[in-house]
């Protein structure tokens, strides 16, 4: 182990809480059977997280992946965040570095805030202006997390006022049965609908509402008119 991973190892532990631990496990459905079985935590805020990644802003590429491989969340969730940075300061090859690593190192991202907060900041600005088929791919995948990381991924792009993405990778994921991806196809297609266009939003849910998971079209009417709200869901009712 590198002398900087066991820094910032020493530095987490230092903040661990194991009463807030025992509650993130809980939250986070670490239980046998559960989504996220096994799961380790160490009862650390998102904020002391993200600050204690803040003070390793240029850590080797090689020992990010080693915090990432941890078992222990909040180490997980530093590597992302110095990720996420190095990303954003990166030169082209740089990001095509991390990118690829992200992409290869999908199994440690396995809860959905370890998606949530990478996914769209690293997958979604990669592949601006490329080919967009890594996403379809990640929506095919049998694995939870990366059909997570392919819808969320495009909130990138409903940022930047463009819907197709999303929408896409929707179409793709309307049926899933997991609820942490009807979840996610449901706050993405209210994105679009407030960032984007409600036109685009009402014309997928005119095709999918009835059919849909209720799931997934509660989240995505959250902010609609109670009058929409209300034909929507008499759609899905009427099936």
């Amino acid at each position: 182990m590198s002398a900087l991973v066991d820094a910032i190892r020493r530095e987490l532990r230092a903040r661990a809480k194991r009463d807030k631990a025992a509650i993130l496990a809980r939250f986070f459905k670490t239980g046998k059977g559960e989504y996220a079985e096994g799961d380790r935590f160490l009862g650390i805020t998102v904020p002391e997280t993200r600050a204690v990644a803040k003070r390793y802003p240029d850590l080797p590429l090689a020992d990010v992946l080693t915090l990432l491989s941890s078992p222990i969340h909040e180490e997980r969730a530093c590597a992302l965040f110095i990720m996420v940075g190095q990303y954003r300061r990166g030169t082209p090859a740089e990001q095509e570095r991390i990118y690829r690593a992200y992409l290869a190192h999908t199994r440690h991202i396995n809860n959905w805030d370890l998606v949530d907060l990478s996914a769209y900041h690293i997958v979604g600005p990669h592949l601006e202006g490329r080919d967009r088929q890594p996403l379809s791919r990640l929506a095919r995948s049998s694995d939870l997390w990366e059909r997570r990381i392919a819808m969320v991924s495009t909130f990138h792009f409903i940022r930047q006022g463009d819907p197709e993405a999303a929408l896409d990778i929707a179409e793709r994921l309307v049926y899933d049965d997991h609820d942490l991806i009807q979840k996610a196809v449901g706050w993405m297609l209210r994105e679009v609908g407030k960032r984007c266009s409600f036109d685009a939003e009402r014309s997928f849910l005119d095709r999918y509402a009835a059919t849909m998971p209720r799931t997934a079209l509660r989240y995505a009417i959250e902010r609609m008119s109670p009058a929409e709200k209300r034909r929507y869901m008499k759609m899905k009712d009427c099936v």
